[in-house]
């Protein structure tokens, strides 16, 4: 046991205040660090010490201890490390005090197992995606058990919030190569032992995950074929154990290490290969997540393999190795961490099967200018109708879910013939055009990239805006031409006055709901571009197509025909699932929403604009002076800007988030935009008069 009097708090400060100036003794944290080396000097059994350790690591993070930054050492790198170097400077000042912080720091690592430390954290387990998500879940919820007698344990515990990280990003080789003579001397070779062991054990570890991992059945179907014991995850295993044992023995040697890079070098070759393949095949989150753990552990091996050959006189590797456990412990508990390094490739894949149809949709010449004009009159004449069925659903006195259903099926109808026919719906536009976006921040760099985004930005901006105003127009005046048919037909109106008071009130933004629902309406419309996305990457990666082609009823009904229907079904697919889960939620929101007690619908402003135009047919001339029709109007222009607005903005989100295009890029991009926008504001209402497949100027 210590002698508590040599290492009392009062004393400690003391000790302390003996290698600072004068003027940096005022500080208050001086007593909490003498604290807390008194507890941890004095701590009798392992989570005593445990606690103590944590409670000196967490002060080390906590901040500068002054408000300039402490120049007094030349080992002090800025205010991240101005508690670690007085530490530093107390440990080398008082040789007493540094003896019992390291014989305190042996206790720890002769009755604690290191080898997770090294070899498992911050490497996701073996059952996948959906397990390892449901553990961090489940750990924020329910508290987990110390194991006091696994380092690992203690560095997550000790690295829980962001700012623990604070001094380890400020250290320093030269820092952490002081505190590794103070802590492990040379000439005390068994504090080091036991380090020493556990990087070993940690090592072979992750040679045994990499091997299972890169030999499952899921990612050799898909790497180049070949004999199992040719394959580069199987001989790291084997030139990573020889180089290893040379390491522990004390000889390593240059073949050893030459055989170990080769085989890194065709590990990584092969994940490249793998992840080629997979943005042509089809991708799986299981997959991706298995790609993250073989990437993860090559980094960690890699980092190890420079600690074994660098020594302990070059500490950069050794603090890069600190670093990278920090942040692992760091990120190991993160279900948000998780969740976007799992799902930014699936999302690459979704916004690119997105952005093929996207393309369709944007005018870059007068030719196409003139074909969405056609093609979103033809939407807007076929909207028509489905306004008058949705109006004939309602009025039916069907039960909620039958009516919910029925609308949702009448609008999946809809939007798969105006798929069928070729014809453009603009609500539709925004998600498909803002994942066009994708191919121009993957396939381009520097200024080209932010020159073409400028031109598509423009091509959208006025192809949205000819679409829009197409399918407003032919539709409100499709809308009065079936009234009147209506009218001559039966000798009154579709719409009776009560119905179409209704519409007048539900679609005014003051009195009604309109912003929300038609905000919610985007946000439906951006899902629905996803969803279609997902589904045709599914029927990609479990190749769908190939198995309509190959199907049994070929022999009956023919193989040439089988062949065709797969071609019909991989062209398709993405457009069918879209149409189908946006026509299907439109309908079953506000069934969903009265279910469960909420105030959702939707406002569509397409199909609202049909609505109100048979509502104002339905009444008499004196009730437009009522100030119904000006609200009512001004809801539309709500539902324009919210549900073409908001389905566009969620969708380029999700495509700079796919392709992590940089912060200062979106900045330079919006100076770009808004110069264009004030020097040639005509670009966003009209195609420029250039022959198709000639360049676009530069903004």
């Amino acid at each position: 046991m210590q002698n508590t009097s040599r290492f009392s708090p009062e004393l400690l400060l003391e000790r302390i205040y003996g290698v600072l100036p004068e003027q940096r003794r005022r500080s208050r944290e001086l007593g909490r660090l003498a604290e807390r080396l008194h507890q941890f000097i004095l701590a009798e059994d392992l989570p005593d010490r445990l606690d103590a350790w944590r409670a000196i690591s967490a002060w080390l993070s906590a901040g500068a201890l002054w408000g300039d930054v402490y120049i007094d050492s030349a080992d002090v790198h800025g205010s991240a490390t101005q508690r670690f170097a007085v530490l530093m400077d107390v440990l080398a000042d008082n040789p007493d005090v540094a003896l019992a912080v390291r014989n305190t720091l042996r206790g720890i690592l002769d009755e604690t197992e290191g080898a997770n430390l090294f070899g498992e954290i911050g490497i996701p387990g073996d059952r996948g995606f959906l397990s390892e998500f449901g553990d961090r879940f489940t750990a924020k919820l329910i508290p987990s058990p110390r194991d006091d007698h696994d380092l690992a344990h203690l560095m997550s515990r000790s690295y829980e919030r962001q700012r623990d990280l604070t001094m380890v990003r400020g250290l320093q080789p030269s820092t952490l190569q002081r505190a590794v003579d103070i802590l492990f001397p040379a000439d005390e070779p068994a504090m080091t032992a036991a380090l020493e062991r556990a990087i070993a054990d940690g090592f072979r570890l992750l040679l045994a995950r990499v091997q299972g991992q890169g030999l499952s059945q899921k990612l050799r179907a898909r790497s180049q074929s070949g004999a199992v014991s040719r394959s580069p995850f199987k001989r790291l295993a084997d030139s990573g154990e020889n180089l290893v044992c040379a390491w522990e023995q004390g000889r390593l040697s240059s073949p050893l290490q030459e055989a170990w890079e080769m085989d890194v070098r065709a590990c990584r070759e092969a994940l490249q290969l793998i992840s080629t393949r997979l943005e042509s095949e089809g991708i799986s989150v299981d997959i991706v997540y298995g790609l993250d753990v073989l990437d993860r552990c090559l980094s960690r091996l890699e980092t190890i393999v420079a600690v074994m050959l660098a020594g302990r006189e070059t500490p950069g590797p050794a603090l890069l190795l600190l670093q990278q456990l920090a942040h692992a412990a760091h990120q190991s508990t993160s279900v948000r961490h998780l969740v976007r390094s799992n799902l930014q490739r699936l999302q690459r894949r979704i916004v690119d099967r997105a952005g093929k149809t996207g393309e369709h949709y944007i005018a870059e010449t007068p030719a196409d200018y003139r074909h969405i004009w056609i093609a979103a009159a033809g939407g807007g004449l076929l909207t028509v109708g489905t306004a008058a069925m949705k109006m004939a659903i309602a009025g039916a006195g069907l039960a909620l879910f039958l009516e919910g259903l029925g609308s949702g099926i009448n609008y999946a109808v809809s939007f798969l013939l105006l798929q069928a026919l070729g014809l453009i719906l603009a609500t539709k536009q925004p998600a498909m055009t803002a994942a066009a976006f994708a191919a121009i921040i993957r396939d381009r760099k520097g200024n080209e990239r932010l020159d073409v985004i400028v031109d598509s930005a423009a091509a959208i901006c006025h192809s949205q805006l000819a679409a829009t105003i197409a399918n407003v127009v032919v539709v409100a005046t499709g809308a009065y031409a079936f009234d009147a048919v209506w009218t001559w037909l039966t000798g009154h109106s579709f719409l009776s006055q009560a119905e179409a008071t209704y519409v007048f009130r539900a679609l005014s933004p003051v009195d009604s709901g309109t912003v929300f629902y038609a905000a919610l309406t985007g946000c439906i419309l951006y899902l629905a571009a996803l969803i279609g996305g997902w589904v045709d990457n599914w029927a990609v990666y479990h190749r769908l197509p190939q198995a309509i082609a190959e199907h049994r009823l070929g022999n009956r009904f023919g193989r040439l025909r089988m062949i065709r229907l797969a071609g019909v079904v991989s062209r398709n697919m993405s457009g069918w699932a879209t149409n189908i889960s946006l026509g299907l939620m439109l309908g079953m929101t506000p069934v969903l929403g009265t279910f469960f007690g909420l105030p959702l619908d939707v406002r569509h402003v397409t199909l609202n604009s049909g609505i109100l135009s048979l509502a104002t047919s339905s009444l008499e001339v004196q009730w437009l002076g009522s100030g119904l029709l000006g609200l009512a109007l001004l809801g539309v222009a709500v539902m324009f800007v919210l549900n073409l607005g908001v389905s566009f903005a969620l969708s380029l989100l999700t495509a700079v988030r796919a392709y992590d295009l940089p912060r200062s890029d979106l900045k330079e991009l919006r100076r770009r935009l808004w110069l264009r926008l004030r020097t040639r504001p005509r670009d966003f209402l009209m195609p420029p008069s250039r022959p198709a497949g000639s360049p676009a100027t530069p903004g």
